[in-house]
């Protein structure tokens, strides 16, 4: 008989718990750039930010 009688799976809560805490989530807090200090790696990074804004604009 089993399950057909009322009984409830055991892992069902397991999809509605979050994988980050919600006192560790940021909401997009931006951080201070400033160029003279900036490395290269860091303005490779923001030409590639550019980019990809500049495609997501063209995609909508």
């Amino acid at each position: 008989m089993g399950r057909s009688r009322g009984q409830k799976s055991r892992g069902r809560n397991k999809a509605s718990l979050p994988q980050v805490p919600k006192n560790m989530k940021s909401e997009g807090i931006d951080v201070e750039f400033n160029r003279e200090l900036a490395d290269q790696a860091d303005l490779e990074a923001l030409a590639r930010s550019k980019a990809a804004d500049g495609r997501a604009k063209r995609r909508k």
